[in-house]
């Protein structure tokens, strides 16, 4: 083992590095995946909650939602309690806002450091890749010319080796990034589709 890390030369401590960066990036996307797994759930509850309320059975629609487990059946569930006890207007609906700000809030907690994974990680697999050639060059040079082919390319190929840990790195970081990012999205867009969906039933109630 210590053979083979001397072998990588100045290359050895960035890997190191982008190995732990590679441990922590794949944690974040288990950790968010298994948070995000419901977020754009309910959708059908919702629907059928929806009509139980329109139909003024205004009990039964709040028992469906409270069962939900994504951000907008805990949105509407608020929603629903508070216009049950004649909170409405302009404060229900900041209230609704920042309910949902903090929603939001949470399920992006931590993508940001995925995002940061996924760029910083080849920028440091390059940085391997260029001190490794400055040290190949510098040996090269040492050897005032009489170093052969071979151990100029086994230089190379060391240094060359950060750039693709570094890739292997970054690219499942931004994936899952990007991925997780669009489940947010569209989770978000489901709470204020949800919201806006009650807020119009309740303002124009059947006749």
């Amino acid at each position: 083992m210590p053979s083979s890390w001397q072998a990588l030369g100045t290359g050895g401590p960035i890997i190191a590095v982008l190995a732990v960066l590679s441990l922590i990036s794949w944690a974040l996307i288990v950790a968010k995946a298994l948070q995000l797994w419901n977020c754009r759930s309910g959708v059908a509850l919702r629907a059928g909650a929806f009509e139980q309320w329109k139909s003024g059975d205004k009990h039964g629609a709040k028992a469906a939602v409270e069962a939900g487990k994504s951000p907008a059946d805990r949105i509407i569930s608020y929603a629903m309690n508070a216009l049950a006890k004649g909170f409405r207007g302009p404060r229900l609906e900041a209230e609704l806002t920042r309910r949902g700000n903090e929603e939001l809030a949470s399920m992006n907690n931590l993508i940001r450091v995925l995002e940061l994974i996924a760029m910083i990680s080849p920028l440091l697999g390059l940085l391997g890749t260029v001190l490794g050639m400055i040290q190949s060059f510098q040996e090269l040079e040492m050897a005032e010319g009489a170093a052969n082919a071979s151990v100029l390319a086994g230089g190379i190929w060391q240094a060359l080796l950060t750039t693709a840990v570094g890739l292997l790195v970054a690219i499942p970081a931004a994936v899952g990034a990007s991925l997780l990012a669009g489940r947010i999205e569209s989770s978000a867009q489901m709470i204020e589709s949800a919201v806006g969906e009650l807020l119009l039933i309740d303002e124009n109630p059947p006749i």
